[in-house]
């Protein structure tokens, strides 16, 4: 199934389009507090196509993607009270319990690594919020850990664009499964140890 390289195909005709910076900075806002596609998909295409503009692609990304956070933050911080007496029911407190414990100890290095990683950061988000995680220490670590990351991927892709790409679009498929594979893998693994 080919599902990966026609969203590639997609991702690659929006990259192209007039209003193109404005939907990544949409869909880096939407991703990190409710949105399930991460805006590399978008941002990694577009800095391969207008590598002058890798940079200010990487800058768009990074605020747009800490302003949603921002607003998952404050979801978790304002709604957490409606979602409270469903997680006593089904019998997760204890689990959220040890979350909330482990946001409060490791805070800012859980942000780091959260907004670093392919670990969905809306999770990240959300729980600093409910967790009251100090909202400077919040930014800061969403500016750094973001910012790394989307300015890794925009680099990466301004000096070895043309390979990635060919070497990308060969595999794009095999990499799209392995990758949800990994994602549904680690979503179950942590499911389990929590």
């Amino acid at each position: 199934m080919r599902v990966f390289s026609r969203m590639y195909d997609w991702v690659i005709r929006l990259a192209r389009h007039p209003k193109a910076e404005t939907w990544l900075g949409v869909i880096s806002f939407a991703e990190s507090s409710f949105f399930p596609i991460p805006p590399d998909v978008m941002l990694a295409p577009m800095a391969i196509a207008q590598r002058e503009r890798a940079w200010r692609l990487a800058l768009i990304t990074t605020i747009t993607s800490v302003l949603g956070g921002l607003f998952g933050y404050l979801i978790g911080y304002f709604l957490i009270d409606l979602v409270l007496p469903l997680i006593a029911e089904l019998g997760w407190q204890e689990r959220y319990d040890r979350v909330v414990l482990w946001f409060l100890t490791y805070g800012f290095v859980a942000t780091l690594i959260a907004g670093f990683t392919p670990i969905p950061y809306k999770l990240f988000t959300v729980a600093a919020g409910a967790s009251l995680l100090p909202l400077p220490v919040f930014i800061i670590g969403s500016l750094l850990s973001r910012g790394a990351r989307f300015f890794m991927v925009a680099g990466l892709c301004k000096w070895l664009g043309p390979v990635i790409e060919t070497r990308v679009l060969r595999y794009i498929d095999v990499i799209g499964w392995s990758t949800l594979a990994l994602l549904v893998a680690a979503g179950g693994l942590w499911y389990w140890l929590a």
